[in-house]
């Protein structure tokens, strides 16, 4: 190689040399900005994460303390008073409210506080449906029965995680009206569902056998 040669290829690499200075002066704020970035979010997660579990254990403390008085209606009146951020938390909350509030004969109250879970639409649908069929079935005595038979036929649609529940709950108002062969076809058929469980099954027998009918076991089953 020539001595020309040779000097053209250094002042090249050194052109090279001062282009890559300039651009890493020019775009190094960009590469710090990221550095940033990640860093902070890394931070900013962690950070997330255990406000989280202080208001998880805050809320659990809350609760704690409010079961622990003496009567059903101090417990509901402590939960009540819980103040709570997040729908779910409030979804505990209210269905805690809602058990100790029917426990000492508040109704309205229990109801009330299942129907703002039900109406919650943040929150998960079983939870949404689960709120609805307790506020129907603690309103047994007041609801008339063809509004609760639209709300228990919603619950019972195909694929509903508690169409067999309500389906119950159907048959038992066509008792109540004396439409006794309606109420055994629904109870025959929950007999038949091969979702049915133990609890449910024992009791359809017993209103089937108590309305004079023969309880039907699903294809197969013995007894």
């Amino acid at each position: 190689m020539s001595d020309t040669d040779s000097f053209i290829d250094e002042v090249t690499e050194e052109v090279r040399r001062d282009r890559l200075f300039l651009l890493f002066k020019r775009y190094a704020w960009i590469a710090a900005a990221l550095i940033i970035l990640i860093v902070g979010g890394a931070a900013w997660n962690e950070y997330r994460k255990a406000q989280a579990r202080a208001e998880a254990e805050q809320l659990g403390d809350s609760i704690i303390a409010a079961l622990a008085a003496n009567d059903a209606a101090a417990r509901a009146n402590a939960l009540t008073d819980i103040e709570v951020d997040s729908p779910g938390g409030a979804a505990i909350v209210n269905f805690l409210t809602a058990a100790t509030s029917a426990e000492s004969g508040q109704t309205e109250d229990a109801v009330a506080a299942l129907n703002e879970i039900a109406t919650t639409g943040e929150l998960p649908e079983i939870y949404r449906q689960i709120a609805t069929f307790k506020a129907l079935t603690l309103q047994a005595e007041t609801l008339p029965a063809a509004d609760r038979r639209v709300q228990f036929e919603a619950l019972a649609q195909p694929g509903a995680p508690l169409r067999l529940l309500a389906q119950e709950q159907l048959a038992l108002i066509d008792i109540s009206e004396g439409d006794t062969d309606a109420a055994l076809d629904k109870l025959q058929a929950i007999l038949q569902d091969a979702e049915v469980g133990p609890g449910l099954q024992q009791r359809a027998t017993r209103v089937i056998v108590a309305l004079g009918g023969t309880p039907q076991p699903q294809p197969g089953s013995q007894g």
